[in-house]
């Protein structure tokens, strides 16, 4: 499916509570998480297309919260951000 402005709709699964987002590929996984209601919830992970981690956080209320840490390229800690209420 194409949104608007051309950009290709992620294929969306929900598996055992988690909603998983994949890359336009198809096949490796964008994003991770909960959804409550339509907010996203708890802990959260972001990919790379060729499936290294990109991203970690937490949500509360759909609002960052909390140390979120970003990686490199090859999945290692690259940095570290603190998102307090």
């Amino acid at each position: 499916m194409i949104q608007p402005k051309g950009i290709k709709e992620k294929k969306l699964e929900v598996i055992d509570g988690f909603t998983i987002k994949y890359h336009a590929n198809g096949k490796t996984i964008w994003s991770k998480g909960k959804v409550v209601g339509d907010q996203p919830e708890g802990y959260w992970e972001w990919y790379r297309a060729e499936g290294t981690i990109k991203r970690s956080g937490y949500f509360e209320n759909g609002k960052p919260v909390g140390e979120w840490i970003t990686y490199d390229s090859k999945g290692e800690k690259y940095k570290t951000t603190n998102r307090d209420k």
